[in-house]
C-alpha cells in the first residue's frame, strides 16, 4: 500500500491499451484540465509514482495495462472555519461529530479541508476511513475504522441494514398529514445536475428507499422531525421530505435546484445525522454513538 502524505492517500489512474508514446502524453489526454507544464513539475516533485512507489518521469515510455497513482493537490485551497470533534476513539473506530459545509472525503476542490484528513493529521492514523458518507451540507456523526481489515465487516453491516440511522430535519409544519409515517419509493438520477427524484410505482419492491418519519414539535409554520432511513439512497432524506411537501429548510437542492454560491452560514440545511446504533461486528459489542450538536429553528419575525 502506498503511504498517505500529510493527510492524503493517492489517486490512481488506469493504463488503458494506446499509442502514447510516454506517460506525460497519456496523462495530459486523460486529464485535459491539467497542462502539460503542471503535470511535469509533479512529476518532478516525486507526486506521480507507479504501483511500488517509485517516482515516474514525463518522457518515461508508456506501458498499458498497469495503473499510475498522484498526489492531488489543491493551490490556495481555502481554510474552511467548521470544526469537527471526536466523539469516541479506540483501536478498532473513531467516531466525529461533523459541523454543515465540512465535507468528509477529498473532492473536487476540497482536499486538506476535509474531515477525513483532518482527523489523519490530528490523530496521526493514516490508514483511517470512512465506513458510510454525509453530505457536505448535513451535520452529525460519522464513522471511521481504523484498521482496514476490519472496513469489510462493517461495511456489510451497512449492506444488510444492521444499522440504525436517526436524523433530525427542520422543515415546514403540515396538519394535511399524518403522522408518524412511512415513505417509500423508488429514486433515480434527476434530469438536473446533483438530483435524484422519485419515479413513483417503478422498480420492484427491494429497490425502493424507505424513510420511517415521526413529528416531534412544532413551533408555528415549522416542525422537527425525526427521520429513520431503512435504506440508504443517495440524497433519500432530502428527496422525501421534498416529495411529501415538506423540504428541510435550508435546503439548496430540493425541491428546486437553487443557484450554487458561498455557503449560508446561518442558513445551512437544517439536517442532523443525530445518532447510529450497531452491533460491532468485530469486537461484538454493543455500539451506540449520539451528537452534541442542535438544529435551530429560524427566528419568528415580528409582525
Amino acid at each position: 500500500m502506498l503511504p498517505v502524505r500529510d493527510g492524503v492517500g493517492p489517486s490512481q489512474v488506469a493504463l488503458p491499451a494506446g499509442r502514447w508514446s510516454c506517460m506525460l502524453d497519456f496523462l495530459v489526454e486523460r486529464f485535459p484540465a491539467i497542462p502539460a507544464g503542471e503535470w511535469s513539475a509533479r512529476m518532478a516533485h516525486g507526486d506521480v509514482v507507479d504501483g511500488t512507489g517509485r517516482s515516474v518521469a514525463p518522457g518515461q515510455p508508456y506501458v498499458p495495462h498497469g495503473k499510475l497513482y498522484y498526489y492531488r493537490s489543491v493551490p490556495h485551497e481555502p481554510v474552511n472555519p467548521a470544526q469537527a470533534c471526536v466523539l469516541f476513539e479506540d483501536e478498532l473506530l473513531v467516531v466525529a461529530d461533523k459541523p454543515h459545509f465540512l465535507p468528509v472525503t477529498p473532492s473536487g476542490n476540497y482536499l486538506q479541508e476535509t474531515l477525513l484528513v483532518r482527523l489523519r493529521r490530528q490523530l496521526g492514523v493514516d490508514a483511517l476511513t470512512p465506513l458510510h458518507r454525509l453530505d457536505r451540507e448535513t451535520a452529525g456523526v460519522v464513522l471511521f475504522a481504523k484498521q482496514p481489515a476490519t472496513c469489510a465487516g462493517y461495511h456489510t453491516l451497512f449492506a444488510e441494514r444492521n444499522v440504525a440511522k436517526s436524523y433530525q430535519a427542520i422543515a415546514p409544519s403540515t396538519a394535511a398529514l399524518q403522522f408518524p409515517l412511512t415513505r417509500a419509493s423508488t429514486l433515480v438520477a434527476s434530469d438536473q445536475f446533483m438530483q435524484m427524484r422519485e419515479a413513483l410505482g417503478a422498480g420492484c419492491e427491494a429497490a425502493k428507499a424507505r424513510t420511517d418519519i415521526e413529528l416531534i414539535e412544532t413551533r408555528g409554520s415549522h416542525a422537527r422531525y425525526r427521520l429513520r432511513p431503512v435504506t440508504g439512497k443517495r440524497h433519500q432524506l432530502r428527496v422525501h421530505m421534498a416529495a411529501l411537501g415538506l423540504p428541510i429548510l435550508g435546503d439548496r437542492i430540493y425541491p428546486s435546484l437553487l443557484p450554487q454560491g458561498g455557503d449560508e452560514i446561518d442558513n445551512p440545511l437544517r439536517l442532523l445525522a443525530e445518532s447510529i446504533a450497531f452491533r460491532d461486528p468485530v469486537s461484538g459489542a454493543q455500539r451506540c454513538f449520539a451528537s452534541r450538536q442542535q438544529l435551530h429553528f429560524p427566528p419568528v419575525l415580528p409582525n
